[in-house]
């Protein structure tokens, strides 16, 4: 074939592709129109619109979505066509119906290219809520039958259909108010199957690279980096906003609400120097040890000899300088209760109302933990359990109590901290025992039989 006839054939198959992408997006919005018609008594495609099963609902829902995976790739393709013509001196069909001409044929053929892409509308508009406003198809009116037939050539030529201007348009990426979970974001720990999860993966990804008819895998490689890639971002921003929220609710309210009140109730009762039975006996102690370190100076000759009057004034000065030390003591450990309650109150509202970041999160984590070695992951769990739960966690138990205790201002109760390190680490061993056996063993026996054998 010579080249001539090589460039008015392309020529004539690019002046076709408009028209093409056209009609296989219509028919796509027909098979959707029909699923409705038949299925759903003409309503959307929805959960609780008729009395199926959910695994009957999910077929129909993945024809739905391939058909509009479908719509969205032609209308992409329609106007990329069209813009390529305009720089083109190739007639495509469909811009042979927009020039100004007084021919009622081209007009009636242009008006039902329009009615083709007003139902596309019409059906993908019946999911807009499903997808994000910046991806919905935007396709404009059609021209009412009564307009002039002077003006019918005027609105051919001035139409600007804008179809997909997002690229962007993905059944995957639905927004959902802040406070609803998405019930599509499935994490490993979620679902488990007879085979490991990694040989499927491994399936599928060889299926995809080797079907002849599989034309969005490219596509689907980069959507899925996009997803990841916000899914981090998201993760990332949401632990340190878990984070630094509380610290600064805490700080804020200790510091400009509850201090002040607390110093001023301390200032106007000075008989209060103690908050409980320990701080006092420590200050006890302390004043002691001061006084008992003055007459050992004394008397092997490291400081003159003090009469009664000059010891008295030194003890009084430093019992003065103690009362103000456990007095603030006790300011600053009342101050961190109500400080606390501040704080767990704007991290409950954080959990509350980013209910979506949590399932985002949730599933970062997973694949963190999951996408770890086994060795890996056999060496976190040895790691974790002789910390918490092993031989020598009960000293770390009586560190963590002893500061919650002075964090809070409470006095030291051994009965209390003998009690709790005898029951709770065991209920976290049975915990982590439980998860090994029940989720762990299913998604990962490698895993667990490499933590087995370091284990032992």
């Amino acid at each position: 074939m010579k080249f001539p006839n090589i460039f008015r054939s392309s020529k004539k198959w690019l002046s076709a592709t408009p028209k093409r992408s056209l009609d296989s997006a219509y028919r796509a919005a027909l098979k959707i129109k029909a699923i409705e018609d038949d299925h759903f008594k003409g309503e959307k495609v929805t959960t609780g619109a008729m009395d199926y099963s959910q695994s009957v609902l999910s077929v129909f829902r993945a024809d739905v979505n391939n058909y509009l995976q479908t719509i969205k790739i032609r209308l992409t393709e329609f106007n990329a066509s069209r813009a390529l013509l305009i720089f083109s001196d190739t007639g495509a069909n469909l811009s042979q119906t927009e020039i100004v001409d007084d021919n009622e044929e081209e007009y009636n053929q242009g008006r039902s290219i329009i009615e083709k892409l007003n139902f596309i509308e019409d059906v993908v508009s019946r999911y807009k809520n499903e997808f994000s406003p910046k991806n919905r198809a935007l396709v404009t009116a059609i021209t009412p039958k009564s307009s002039p037939k002077n003006n019918r050539n005027k609105y051919l030529r001035d139409q600007n259909i804008s179809i997909l201007e997002d690229s962007n348009f993905d059944k995957d990426e639905l927004p959902r108010n802040k406070n609803e979970q998405d019930p599509n974001l499935e994490t490993i720990s979620d679902k488990t199957a007879v085979l490991p999860r990694s040989f499927l993966r491994t399936i599928d990804r060889i299926r995809q690279e080797i079907d002849p008819q599989s034309e969005n895998t490219e596509e689907q490689v980069l959507k899925k980096f996009r997803r990841s890639r916000n899914k981090t971002a998201v993760s990332i921003r949401f632990l340190l906003i878990l984070i630094i929220i509380p610290l600064l609710a805490h700080q804020l309210s200790k510091t400009f609400i509850v201090s002040p009140f607390v110093q001023s109730y301390f200032e106007n009762h000075q008989d209060i120097l103690f908050i409980n039975k320990d701080l006092e006996e420590e200050a006890f102690i302390e004043f002691h040890r001061y006084e008992e370190k003055l007459e050992f100076k004394s008397l092997i000759g490291l400081s003159p000899s003090l009469n009664q009057e000059e010891k008295e004034h030194k003890l009084h000065d430093k019992a003065e300088e103690i009362a103000e030390k456990y007095r603030y003591q006790g300011v600053n450990a009342i101050g961190n209760v109500f400080a606390d309650v501040f704080s767990l109150a704007a991290f409950a509202g954080v959990i509350f109302f980013c209910k979506r970041e949590i399932s985002i999160i949730k599933s970062f984590l997973d694949e963190i933990i999951y996408g770890l070695s086994d060795s890996a992951k056999a060496f976190l769990i040895i790691l974790l359990t002789d910390m918490f739960v092993g031989y020598h966690s009960p000293h770390g138990w009586e560190i963590i109590l002893e500061g919650i205790s002075r964090h809070l201002g409470l006095p030291e109760n051994r009965d209390f901290n003998f009690l709790f390190i005898a029951t709770f680490p065991v209920i976290l061993d049975t915990v982590l025992k439980y998860w090994i056996f029940r989720y762990l063993n299913r998604i990962s026996p490698s895993s667990v039989a490499t933590y087995k054998n370091m284990n032992e």
